[in-house]
């Protein structure tokens, strides 16, 4: 008996001393990190501008004579740039705004929408798959996203908005699908599988059957805003809410968008069996293991990201 005991406290001594294992200072082979890790603080905008402190990214649609519209080349490196955030280690949640008082416009009536009246099938259907990589892109990256929206922001710009994961507004904004004005479909770039996620089927039926536009404080009371803030605070707000992210748990945070995008097309039971082996997954980093070392310690988590 007492050498079973013995044996069963040596492996609980064990198990202890693994698992207090620090595993931070494990190796990782530089090939694997070569080809999977591309800091992006630095990068160069051509269309837009983009500027990154401490993880946060502000790009900011900078076209504001024009009220920030977007044209082909601006989409094309939009796209591009949400893409290569999933391989950025150096940026942990993104605030996207723009310049001036105004969101944005969508398509630049000159530069986009005049060309497109000429073009036949093939062609239209490059730019509409262009525009809805866009969004698809703008999900799969594992940073938050935060829009601060002021102003005007319609059609691709109410698309971006929407495709955040999180939208400050202020009371002057004026949010409007409003692709049945031009004579389309309101079912551009996932608006009718997105929006009566965020505000309700009939709400969102509303807004793409009339193209009206969704006051800043109506668009909170619908949902579609977290809150409205003044105008000379909403970028600061953002930059604010996006600094609070960023200094959590990033992987954390990246599981938890993929979760909520994922889990849409699941039933409840897959559901939580997803989630409960995302979070198993979780419980394996060194932050949950900081998070548990700093509340014995009674101090705040300094979380890494790994």
């Amino acid at each position: 008996m007492s050498q079973t005991s013995k044996s069963i406290g040596n492996d609980n001594e064990s198990d202890t001393a693994m698992n207090s294992t620090d595993h931070t200072n494990h190796s990782i082979d530089p090939a694997l990190v070569a080809g999977n890790r591309k800091p992006l603080a630095h990068y160069q905008a051509e269309h837009f501008l983009w500027q990154v402190n401490a993880g946060v990214a502000t790009l900011t649609l900078n076209r504001p004579d024009r009220k920030n519209p977007l044209t082909f080349a601006s989409y094309a490196e939009l796209r591009d740039l949400f893409h290569q955030l999933k391989w950025a280690s150096d940026v942990h949640a993104v605030v996207l705004v723009g310049a001036g008082d105004n969101f944005c416009s969508g398509g630049d009536v000159h530069e986009i929408i005049g060309p497109l009246v000429q073009l036949k099938a093939p062609e239209l259907l490059m730019f509409t798959r262009m525009t809805g990589e866009l969004v698809k892109m703008m999900r799969a990256c594992p940073q938050p996203i935060i829009a601060a929206v002021d102003g005007v922001c319609a059609g691709a710009g109410a698309i971006m908005a929407m495709s955040s994961d999180m939208r400050l507004g202020t009371a002057r904004s004026k949010t409007a699908f409003l692709f049945n004005r031009v004579g389309l479909a309101g079912c551009d770039m996932g608006a009718c599988a997105m929006l009566p996620r965020i505000i309700g089927q009939g709400r969102a039926s509303e807004l793409l059957y009339t193209g009206r536009s969704l006051g800043g404080e109506e668009g909170e009371r619908w949902g579609f805003f977290n809150r409205v803030c003044e105008p000379a605070n909403l970028l600061a707000d953002a930059q604010k809410l996006a600094a609070d992210l960023a200094s959590g748990p990033s992987f954390a945070n990246g599981i938890t968008k993929t979760m909520l995008h994922q889990e849409w097309a699941m039933t409840i039971e897959q559901a939580i069996e997803s989630e409960a082996q995302a979070q198993a997954i979780c419980m394996l980093t060194e932050d949950f293991s900081r998070a548990y070392h700093a509340f014995v310690a009674k101090s705040k988590p300094e979380f890494k990201g790994n």
